[in-house]
C-alpha cells in the first residue's frame, strides 16, 4: 500500500473519530445545557409566585392563577400546597387536595431547592420554594415542574443541527484528507513506504559512491545537496547546505556557473585547491525551475600533465630549432673550406660555439635544479627561433627542492611564453628581448619576468589571473589563472608593473 494511501487511511480514522467524539460531546453538552434551562424556568417561577405579596389560601382562586402562570411560562406543573403537603392547585383536578408526592424538607427549613423526582406526571425536574407570612414562618409551598420527557423533546429539536453541523465537518475532513492524500501520491510517485526506504538506500550508496564531485542547488541558489567528492573538490567544511555559492567562497566565474539558468558543458575553471571541469545543468518540473544540478571532475592532474608534456613539447622543439641552426652553421662553416677559407670557417664555428656555449654556462652554473635549467634552456632556443632573444639576468641562482617541478614548469613555463608571445607583438616598436632573473632573496623565491612588450595597463589588473582573460587570439586563458593558484596555494604573491611579472613564494633555505 502506497504512503498515499496509508495516510488517506489513517485520516480518514482520525477523522471519523474525531468527529464522533464532537458529535458526543455536543449531545452530553446540549442535554446538560437543557436541563439547566429546565432547572433554571422551574426555580425562577416558583421563585416568582413563592414572592406574590399576597397569594390566597384557596383552591377556587389559587387554580386559576396557577393555570394561567403554566400556560405562560410553558412548564408541565405547578402545585400550590400546605406545609402538610396537600395540593391547592394540580394540573389534574382530581388530584386537588391529596398529598404531594416528592421531597419538601429543605422548603419546611425555608430553602427554594430543586430535584428530578417521579411524581404523578412521571420522571420531571422540579423546584419547590417556600411562602412566607408576615413573621417569616412558612404557610405554604410551590412546586413547579417540567417533565423529563419535554427536557429530551428540546434535545431531540436541537439534534438535527447538530448531526447536520458534524455531517459537513466529516464530509469537510475527509475531502481534505482525499486532497491531502492526492498530493502526496504525486509527490511520491505512488511508492510505498519500503520502496521509499529502498530508493533512499540506493540513492545514499550511488551518491557516495561516484567519484565524481556533485552538488544540487535550489531555485534561491542555496547548496541542498554535496557528495563527498564535492565537499573534497571544493574545500567544504562543516555542513554547507542552506548556504549560497558566494558564502561558500566559490570564485567569481566558478559562483555564477554552478546557479546559471543555461546548461553549461565542459567547463574550466581554477579554485585555490585545483582546477575542475564543471558540467551545469537546470533542473525543471512542470513548466518551473528547481535548482541546478552541478558534476564537477578534478582536472588538476591531467593539467599538470598536460603542462608537462607542453614543457617536453617545447624541449623537443628546442632541440629541433638548435639541430637546424647548428645544420646552418654547419653547412656556412663547411662552404667556407671548401672556398677555401678555413680560417674564416674556425672563427665562425668558434663564435657561434662562444654565443650558445655562453647561456648554457650561465644557467648550468647558477641553477642547479635540472628542470628549471632545461627549463630555461629550451625556451631560450625557442625564442631563439621565433626571433626573440631571451636572457638570464647574472644574480640568477637557485638551487634544487625549492618547489615542486610541476610548479615551477606552471608558474616560470606560462610567464616566459606570455613574455615571449608580447615582445613579438611588439616587435615593430622594439627588438623582442625577454629577461628571467630566478634566485632566492629574504626567505622568498623571486621569478621575475620582463620583456619588451607594451605591458598591461591597470584597468586590466584586477581580471589578469581570472580564468578566461586573454588577449590572445584563440586562447583560453588559463595559463595566468594556474599560475595564481600556485602562488596562492603557496601563500606567495605576484606583483605586476607594466611589462615586469615579478612572483614571491615563501621557501625554506636548505
Amino acid at each position: 500500500m502506497s504512503v498515499a494511501r496509508q495516510l488517506l487511511l489513517l485520516q480518514v480514522v482520525v477523522v471519523v473519530l474525531l468527529v464522533a467524539a464532537g458529535s458526543v460531546l455536543s449531545v452530553l453538552d446540549a442535554r446538560r445545557a437543557a436541563q439547566d434551562r429546565a432547572r433554571e424556568v422551574v426555580r425562577t417561577v416558583a421563585e416568582s409566585l413563592a414572592d406574590l405579596p399576597e397569594l390566597p389560601a384557596d383552591t377556587k382562586e389559587l387554580q386559576p392563577l396557577a393555570e394561567q402562570v403554566r400556560a405562560d411560562t410553558g412548564v408541565d406543573f405547578i402545585t400550590i400546597m400546605r406545609p402538610d403537603g396537600v395540593r391547592y392547585t394540580h394540573p389534574n383536578p382530581g388530584l386537588i387536595g391529596k398529598r404531594f408526592l416528592g421531597n419538601t424538607a429543605p422548603a419546611l427549613a425555608g430553602h427554594t431547592f430543586t430535584e428530578t423526582y417521579t411524581g404523578t406526571l412521571g420522571p420531571s425536574m422540579r423546584a419547590v420554594a417556600p411562602v412566607f407570612d408576615r413573621r417569616h414562618q412558612v404557610r405554604a409551598l410551590v412546586a413547579v415542574g417540567i417533565t423529563i420527557r419535554e427536557v429530551t423533546q428540546e434535545l431531540r429539536d436541537r439534534l438535527p443541527v447538530l448531526l447536520g453541523v458534524a455531517a459537513v465537518v466529516l464530509v469537510a475532513g475527509l475531502a481534505g484528507s482525499y486532497l491531502v492524500s492526492r498530493r502526496l501520491r504525486r509527490q511520491t510517485r505512488g511508492l510505498a513506504p519500503d520502496e521509499l526506504a529502498r530508493m533512499f538506500d540506493y540513492y545514499e550508496g550511488v551518491l557516495h559512491a561516484v567519484t565524481e564531485g556533485l552538488v544540487l542547488f535550489d531555485r534561491e541558489g542555496r547548496l541542498a545537496l554535496c557528495n563527498d567528492a564535492a565537499r573534497e573538490l571544493l574545500a567544504l567544511e562543516g555542513d554547507p547546505r542552506g548556504r549560497t555559492a558566494a558564502e561558500l567562497g566559490f570564485a567569481g566565474e566558478l559562483a555564477g556557473a554552478v546557479v546559471s539558468a543555461e546548461p553549461r558543458t565542459d567547463e574550466i575553471h581554477v579554485t585555490d585547491t585545483g582546477v575542475l571541469v564543471v558540467n551545469v545543468a537546470p533542473v525543471h518540473a512542470r513548466g518551473r525551475r528547481l535548482g541546478t544540478v552541478v558534476t564537477l571532475r578534478d582536472h588538476t592532474e591531467l593539467q599538470a600533465l598536460t603542462g608537462e608534456l607542453d614543457a617536453v613539447r617545447g624541449f623537443a622543439e628546442s632541440l629541433r630549432a638548435q639541430a637546424h641552426e647548428s645544420a646552418n652553421r654547419l653547412h656556412a662553416v663547411v662552404s667556407l673550406v671548401e672556398l677555401g677559407r678555413p680560417e674564416r670557417a674556425v672563427e665562425l664555428a668558434t663564435e657561434e660555439l662562444a654565443t650558445a656555449q655562453q647561456l648554457t654556462d650561465r644557467v648550468v652554473g647558477a641553477v642547479t635544479e635540472p628542470v628549471l635549467a632545461a627549463l630555461l634552456l629550451g625556451k631560450s632556443a625557442e625564442a631563439n627561433e621565433r626571433g626573440a632573444e631571451l636572457s638570464v639576468t647574472e644574480d640568477t641562482e637557485v638551487g634544487e627542492g625549492l618547489l615542486e617541478p610541476r610548479e615551477l614548469i606552471t608558474v616560470l613555463g606560462n610567464l616566459i611564453d606570455n613574455a615571449i608571445d608580447a615582445a613579438i607583438e611588439n616587435a615593430a616598436a622594439a627588438r623582442p628581448r625577454v629577461e628571467v632573473t630566478v634566485r632566492v632573496h629574504e626567505g622568498e623565491l623571486l621569478l621575475r619576468v620582463t620583456d619588451s612588450g607594451p605591458g598591461v595597463d591597470a584597468e586590466q589588473l584586477p581580471q589578469l589571473f581570472r580564468r578566461g582573460w586573454t588577449t590572445k587570439s584563440g586562447g583560453r586563458g588559463l595559463g595566468l589563472a594556474l599560475v595564481g593558484q600556485v602562488v596562492r596555494s603557496r601563500g606567495g604573491s605576484i606583483e605586476v608593473h607594466g611589462a615586469e611579472f615579478s612572483v614571491r613564494i615563501p621557501v625554506e633555505r636548505r
